[in-house]
């Protein structure tokens, strides 16, 4: 009995896009990428890419000047870089400009051990030199031994996609330089087979940095720059309440003096950030902590319930105590 043409085109779709996960579930050379693709579901045609806009999300809240350059890469056709404190929503930015776009996306989480050619391929020849004492038939086949990295495997894509390098400043200095062409030409050549690889649609590429070091100038020509501000307290009520819709505004509002009380002490060594706020509060509901509770006179709770959340270090905890403590004082 034969296939209608509807089956056989969706098995094909099926089986291409299982591809990027089927090729390296059984292959533990490959289960050592610090990598991850995401297929989401996305409609059956897809938009030409200059038609593709982005306009936020019911779960991201992003600003004007941060769609204009999540917009402005789009049309553009260059990576778009984007610094900012930790914790500012970075990473989830790619995320959901994929999801609402619905397109795939890919990422590729950068170690300080990572290197540039693991996002292209790398050769397993320690694999093939085993196989080939075993007498096994796939040593004559180099391609069985070809690991596709995550640029490779969004350039493969026969649909636009998005492709997340997050957190870049982590690798060595040279790391950016090395995937200059690739970016640019979005191209690359595989030495062993001596094929060059080509990207068959241009993917919307989005690159994090936590600003821990400094990129290259060459590198940075080829990106579109956007650096996400730490948001101001309307911003942040807005985050907050897209994902604690049901918090009571007399809960928020202490909450949220408290918060910016503890970024604004002078001399900290780390900053509480948005999603460190976001843990704060869900700790505050569970344990239904109430709102005169975070503005407690007592010296013995001087720092706000469950401080954890909020202060990383005991020098910053001491410090804020003294600096509370030393206010209270004053007023008293």
């Amino acid at each position: 009995m034969e296939l209608s043409e509807d089956c056989r085109l969706a098995n094909q779709a099926e089986s291409s896009s299982m591809s990027l996960f089927d090729s390296g579930s059984t292959n533990p050379f490959r289960a050592g990428f610090d990598n991850r693709a995401f297929i989401m579901g996305f409609p059956r045609k897809f938009p030409p890419r200059n038609e593709m806009r982005f306009s936020g999300s019911d779960e991201y809240v992003s600003t004007e000047d941060l769609t204009l350059a999540v917009n402005a890469a789009i049309t553009l056709q260059r990576p778009l870089l984007v610094k900012g404190e930790p914790g500012t929503g970075k990473t989830m930015l790619a995320v959901q400009v994929a999801k609402t776009l619905g397109v795939p996306l890919l990422e590729w989480h950068i170690k300080s051990t990572t290197k540039a050619q693991q996002g292209l391929y790398e050769y397993d020849a320690v694999s093939r030199l085993r196989d080939s004492q075993l007498g096994d038939l796939r040593v004559q086949d180099i391609n069985n031994y070809i690991v596709k990295g995550t640029l490779w495997q969004a350039f493969s894509m026969d649909q636009p996609c998005v492709l997340l390098i997050d957190e870049v400043d982590k690798a060595d200095i040279e790391f950016p330089n090395d995937l200059l062409r690739e970016l640019d030409r979005m191209e690359f050549y595989v030495y062993e087979t001596r094929e060059l690889v080509k990207a068959k649609n241009r993917p919307i590429v989005f690159i994090t940095s936590n600003n821990e070091k400094e990129l290259p100038d060459a590198f940075l020509r080829r990106c579109f720059f956007h650096y996400i501000r730490f948001p101001d307290k309307e911003t942040m009520e807005r985050i907050v309440q897209v994902h604690y819709p049901a918090l009571k505004k007399s809960l928020l509002k202490e909450a949220m003096e408290v918060f910016f009380e503890v970024r604004e002490v002078p001399g900290l060594k780390k900053k509480p950030s948005t999603s460190e706020l976001l843990d704060w509060l869900k700790l505050l509901l569970a344990e239904d902590i109430p709102p005169e509770a975070l503005r407690a006179k007592d010296r013995k709770t001087i720092i706000p319930p469950l401080h954890g959340a909020l202060l990383k270090n005991e020098q910053d905890v001491h410090l804020f105590e003294r600096l509370v403590f030393m206010t209270r004082a004053k007023g008293a």
